[in-house]
């Protein structure tokens, strides 16, 4: 049994009656113009992550080019519209 909240109110949904809502929701969205991507991103909850992320800084940093890099990023990046 799935749970879905209705407004104010939840009720259960069968796993068949789950997997249609899922597929009628996709459809609308397919029909509004997107498409569905999953992928898989690092899991800034794990233990070792900030371990991880100092490392490939401090290499980072390390590298000649660095700053260059960083440079052109900062030059070529597009924020306008954006809002936090």
């Amino acid at each position: 049994m799935l749970w879905a909240r209705d407004r104010d109110r939840l009720h259960v949904m069968t796993r068949d009656a789950g997997r249609q809502s899922v597929e009628r929701y996709r459809e609308r969205m397919r029909a509004a113009g997107f498409r569905l991507v999953q992928l898989w991103v690092p899991d800034i909850r794990a233990p070792l992550f900030p371990r991880e992320c100092r490392r490939q800084s401090r290499l980072a940093s390390r590298q000649a080019h660095e700053s260059e890099v960083l440079d052109e990023i900062e030059a070529l990046h597009d924020d306008e519209g954006w809002t936090a």
